[in-house]
């Protein structure tokens, strides 16, 4: 292992070059909030430099197909509680905080973590689609966007478009679905020209993959919920079979926005996407967000938001 100082000075001289070049990653979304947040109204909407736009459907996948460097939408950055998502079933899927029996659902603080240890949020044009049995894990898929955990030292903001470079993948089990997170770090980071394949986190960053395991398992404890399971025995596979995994839920994501697939209740509007039946002109996806709530102050949090569960797995 490289020692610090070494570490240091190599990374430095490394991220500028990489920097230089993945200047044009820089993408033009910006986030349109509405309501009030910490309520049910409160949405965040994403727009390109034309307008509003679908964040599931209008990003592309990928920010340099070249060089396998993918877009990534921040749902909840480190460290927050709130658990925010794209908005499947609303038009122009706006990012929202997920409803549990009427309540806003905030994750528990398992000890010694605080809300989420990395920034969450999902890779663009891909879907988990619920009716196909994967070959790897047995289950099928969450019916969701593929689930990505950036790595890097910044804490990133809700709605940001992050570029990223995947380094490896782990496969949750989340009540009989394959749920994949996919391990990335944002191309801008100091640690990022260090970081090629999963068996690199564990030199640079050590105890994050297994504190990453332990907090997935967790998790959903204090809420009366059963350890979660992961597929291979928790083993996180390497970047190339990642990279397979993305591009087999960009494939199903495609049959989704094409009508070749059933959607299932999924929005599917959206404003570039060739060949698909559900494009809608750029009028109607503002008309979209200037119907929605004005924004407004931030609701109070009730304080046990903020109590640390000692949990403990068997």
């Amino acid at each position: 292992m490289l020692d610090r100082l070494a570490r240091s000075s190599l990374a430095r001289k490394l991220v500028r070059s990489f920097s230089s070049s993945s200047a044009q990653f820089n993408m033009p979304y910006t986030t349109i909030e509405r309501g009030n947040p910490n309520s049910l109204d409160y949405r965040v909407y994403i727009s390109d430099e034309n307008g509003p736009i679908s964040p599931l459907h209008d990003i592309p996948m990928y920010a340099d197909a070249a060089n396998k460097v993918f877009n990534m939408l921040v749902e909840v950055p480190r460290w927050t509680n709130a658990k925010m998502e794209i908005n499947l079933k609303e038009i122009m899927n706006p990012i929202k905080q997920d409803v549990k029996k009427g309540k806003l659902r905030f994750v528990a603080n398992c000890f010694p973590h605080h809300g989420y240890i990395w920034n969450y949020g999902a890779i663009p044009q891909t879907w988990e689609n619920p009716e196909h049995l994967d070959d790897s894990t047995g289950c099928k898929g969450d019916n969701d966007p593929i689930d990505v955990i950036e790595i890097g030292y910044r804490v990133a903001k809700r709605g940001e478009v992050m570029q990223v470079k995947v380094l490896g993948t782990v496969a949750l089990i989340d009540e009989g679905e394959t749920d994949w997170k996919i391990i990335a770090i944002d191309v801008n980071d100091p640690d990022a020209p260090l970081l090629n394949d999963v068996s690199d986190v564990e030199k640079l960053k050590p105890g994050l993959l297994k504190a990453t395991l332990e907090w997935f398992k967790i998790y959903k404890i204090p809420d009366g919920k059963t350890e979660n399971k992961f597929a291979f025995n928790g083993e996180a596979k390497n970047r190339e079979f990642a990279h397979k995994v993305i591009d087999e839920v960009h494939k199903f994501w495609q049959q989704l926005v094409k009508k070749e697939a059933e959607a299932g209740g999924i929005s599917c509007a959206n404003v570039t996407v060739a060949d698909s039946p559900f494009v809608i002109q750029r009028g109607d996806a503002q008309d979209v967000v200037d119907k929605s709530p004005q924004p407004g102050p931030a609701q109070p949090i009730e304080p046990i938001v903020d109590k640390w569960h000692y949990v403990s797995l068997k």
